[in-house]
């Protein structure tokens, strides 16, 4: 476990606290989360109890309806599984800018020690650069989002092959179940009086009160939660599994699992899916390589890209892909779309645009069409830098599984990251290039279009809930 736990500060466990504090960033759960079983460890050894403290505020960058929903869709859950266990909880909600923003240093006083998520990107990792030196007593972050721990691959890897070896070596001191110690003392006080009460019933009015971007509404297929998250593994594994490695690249058959936006906020983790599966595939004798290469090797790469890098930048890319798109920065393009234009699917492009409307919908673009999403963004704008904004932005603003590091790693995909030089074409230079014609003799276009355009006008979904 140590090699999971950062110490962020230098300061000492408060002698006289009340309580081990977990402040729940980003792995918003209660099952298979090693920065909760640390919490609980320390907890036990200092004779206290353990409250979790979750927040949302309402001035995160993107805040909106879609995003607002999710996370509070997946309180229940948690409400439910901390009391069978005897732990305390507080979930916050920042309603207004003038409410109070200070409420995770107004509980940390009274704790022993603050036990956070260790993660690389968007606002848990400024959180974690600017807390520690001002919480006043001793802060460990956990990385409770990786099989192996990001600690263990001590410098950036630029392939997945490179990676693979690496991970394959360590995982199987990893991939086996973690059990939460037994909770020596229970949670008997109150609550501290910041808690919002939140059930599914409320959850609309809730959002609906916050300062927010009300223009982006929840998603029209996923419901957040842990329970939620369980139910569509069960069901990828009885449905899809078998036809996973040859159905993934096909967006039309809905042959993937869907689980990136639960592994995003946390409502479950990599370990328990790769466990659950393993166990399914075992019993029932289907083959889960191509499923868990994706969860865990292609995954985690992602994590280590974004903590060695400057995910948001260009300079992030290998060297041939910068000096490429450098060299052909200045070539012309045929067409061009402005930010606007491309965020509201209006281009000439009807898979595209197909894809840009199941994100603004759905709040999640079908990987494999993804690449061709963010080929046409670089094609369509007049720099590289431009793309990549454009990118970014769509994906913090509107996707459920944005934000994250493989998101991040995914879009820079687009511009060579994790890939080879291929054959110089204009604009892309050896970047590699995904045509519309492409599409049409890998994937059933048709199909997908048709969907789309029946879930634009109807709101009926193919996909379970």
């Amino acid at each position: 476990m140590q090699e999971r736990v950062r110490a962020l500060n230098d300061e000492p466990r408060r002698e006289n606290g009340k309580y081990v504090l977990y402040w729940a960033q980003m792995n918003r759960r209660v099952s298979v989360n090693q920065a909760l079983v640390h919490a609980v460890t320390q907890a036990n050894e200092l004779g206290l109890p353990v409250l979790v403290y979750e927040g949302l505020t309402c001035s995160y960058p993107f805040a909106n309806d879609r995003l607002q929903t999710f996370v509070l869709e997946g309180v229940p859950d948690t409400v439910g599984a901390l009391g069978k266990l005897g732990i305390g909880y507080c979930f916050y909600l920042r309603r207004k800018r003038s409410d109070a923003n200070d409420v995770l240093y107004r509980v940390a006083k009274n704790a022993a020690i603050v036990v956070t998520d260790d993660y690389p990107t968007f606002i848990a990792a400024k959180h974690n650069s600017t807390v520690p030196g001002k919480i006043g007593v001793a802060y460990h972050a956990v990385d409770a989002s990786c099989i192996v721990p990001m600690s263990r691959i001590e410098k950036r890897q630029y392939a997945a092959y490179t990676i693979r070896p690496r991970i394959q070596k360590l995982l199987p001191e990893y991939l086996h179940p973690l059990d939460l110690p037994s909770v020596k003392h229970k949670w008997k006080d109150e609550i501290p009086p910041y808690h919002t009460e939140v059930t599914l019933e409320s959850i609309a009015d809730l959002v609906a009160s916050c300062d927010i971007d009300h223009s982006v509404a929840p998603s029209t297929v996923f419901r957040g939660g842990h329970r939620v998250a369980k139910k569509r593994l069960d069901s990828f594994l009885k449905n899809k599994l078998k036809s996973y490695a040859e159905g993934r690249n096909q967006p039309a058959e809905h042959a993937t699992s869907n689980l990136s936006p639960y592994l995003h906020f946390g409502h479950i983790s990599a370990l328990e899916i790769a466990l659950t599966t393993r166990e399914f595939s075992k019993e029932h004798k289907i083959g889960d390589a191509e499923y868990l290469e994706e969860l865990i090797v292609r995954r985690e790469l992602g994590f280590n890209f974004t903590r060695f890098s400057n995910f948001e930048s260009l300079e992030s890319l290998p060297d041939w892909a910068q000096a490429t798109l450098r060299k052909h920065e200045s070539d012309e393009r045929p067409v061009q779309f402005t930010k606007d234009q491309m965020e509201k699917a209006e281009t000439y492009d009807d898979l595209w645009n197909a894809t840009q409307k199941e994100l603004l919908l759905r709040g999640k673009i079908h990987g494999y069409y993804r690449m061709y999403w963010g080929k046409k963004i670089i094609e369509w704008s007049a720099t590289p830098e431009e793309a990549l904004e454009t990118m970014i932005y769509l994906h913090d603003r509107y996707a459920l599984d944005g934000r994250d590091p493989n998101t991040y790693t995914n879009v820079l995909w687009c511009f060579g990251l994790h890939d080879r030089p291929w054959f110089e074409r204009p604009i892309f230079g050896q970047v590699r290039y995904m045509s519309y014609e492409g599409m049409k003799r890998k994937t059933n276009v048709k199909a997908y279009l048709l969907e789309m355009e029946n879930l634009e006008r109807t709101g009926k979904e193919l996909i379970p809930a």
